[in-house]
């Protein structure tokens, strides 16, 4: 009995404010994260406020296609 599409699925949180800056000179990298979400519950994309190391503050982390 295989299911067809997972209800929990991972998903890949990256820093806005990085990707807007196209990683400036001062930015070593681009911050990101994995996490799990409820698709049924969630049906558009995530949107975390998360610590960005290389911002040195806290950011929004949207989600980003694999």
């Amino acid at each position: 009995m295989a299911k067809g599409k997972d209800v929990r699925v991972s998903v890949i949180l990256e820093c806005t404010s990085c990707v807007r800056k196209n990683v400036n000179k001062e930015s070593r990298g681009i911050s990101r994260y994995i996490t799990k979400k409820n698709r049924r519950n969630t049906p558009s994309r995530l949107e975390l406020k998360k610590f960005c190391p290389y911002c040195y503050k806290h950011t929004i982390h949207g989600e980003i296609k694999k």
